[in-house]
């Protein structure tokens, strides 16, 4: 069993509307024109909602805690309104304390549409962006800002497409490892510190901190600046997480994996990665190690299970030998 452990976990229950508009302004083009005063309300989920039954009075399971987009078929519906039939609707849907508006298209909001929304203190943004663009961009946008998240002490590392974490006691050598490894031509994401987000049903995505993104420190060294002696192309600034490597100090008679048959897994924020356990000792090329191990993980990826394959090969041609017998 191998043991390691994420500090800190973070679940992100709300997203205040100024953050998510101040934060995705120049993506989604956003501009506020009214309900200024509402912007810290807080969106509760990640999905937005098309309000068109809401426009016709039906608020059964109205999604009131998402934002509100309204496109081109709900604006021209409610140009066809008078504005004393406009105010009811909106004063509906507005009542129910939805986070904020968006309008699509760019599309020019009535005069009773701003005075509402100053009224209920509910943020009116437009964009130009088309409802299904603007819908998917956001929602991936709103994904990321609600990612649970955690950090691990161990160091992030992009080898041939696999995004491998080296994790171990201090000092054990991370940092010596990864600096072998970007020597060769890999790539450092995170060292030392990796905070790592899900970003999806089955994704683990790792970064580093943006105050030490580039940096590294080595014992004896220093902190050096890993962009300047090898390059840009030897930074990621984020990688999917593939494996854990757990460098564990050698100890006569420690239990050490010799067939590969074992396979390990470690659960970070509710899904399982695929991790090894490499004992550390004098003479070993910890960096080809886990080069090789990060190699064996992406043939798994794609069907192929070496220490599987010798196994079946191993008990056909024990079944061989004994039907010679």
């Amino acid at each position: 069993m191998i043991d390691i452990h994420s500090n800190n976990t973070k679940f992100v229950e709300a997203v205040t509307v100024r953050e998510f508009y101040e934060s995705f302004k120049e993506p989604l083009r956003m501009e506020l024109v009214a309900g200024a005063a509402g912007l810290d309300k807080s969106i509760l989920e990640r999905s937005l909602n098309r309000p068109a039954l809401a426009l016709v009075g039906f608020f059964t399971a109205f999604a009131a805690k998402r934002i509100q987009l309204l496109g081109a078929g709900e604006m021209a519906y409610l140009r066809d309104k008078s504005a004393e039939e406009e105010r009811g609707i909106m004063s509906a849907i507005l009542e129910r304390k939805v986070p904020c508006m968006i309008i699509s298209r760019h599309l020019a909001p009535s005069k009773t549409l701003l005075e509402l929304a100053n009224k209920y203190k509910t943020p009116l943004i437009r964009s130009p962006l088309k409802s299904k663009t603007f819908t998917t961009e956001a929602t991936l946008l709103l994904e990321e800002k609600f990612a649970p998240r955690t950090h691990i002490h161990g160091t992030l590392l992009d080898i041939k497409g696999i995004g491998a974490l080296i994790c171990g006691e201090s000092g054990v050598g991370k940092s010596e490892c990864a600096l072998a490894l970007i020597e060769r031509g890999h790539s450092l994401v995170a060292d030392d510190l990796t905070y790592i987000k899900r970003v999806s049903e089955r994704e683990l995505v790792g970064t580093s901190a943006e105050l030490s993104r580039g940096y590294m420190e080595c014992r004896g060294l220093g902190i050096i600046n890993i962009a300047d002696l090898f390059g840009v192309r030897s930074l990621r600034m984020d990688k999917r997480l593939d494996l854990i490597v757990k460098f564990t100090l050698w100890q006569r008679g420690m239990h050490e994996e010799r067939t590969g048959l074992e396979e390990c897994n470690v659960e970070i924020l509710g899904l399982n990665v695929p991790a090894m356990e490499i004992p550390v000792r004098p003479g070993r090329d910890m960096a080809r190690l886990v080069e090789v191990a990060a190699m064996v993980q992406a043939l798994k990826k794609m069907g192929h299970d070496s220490a599987a394959e010798f196994n079946e090969r191993l008990i056909a041609h024990m079944e061989q030998s004994r039907k010679k017998k």
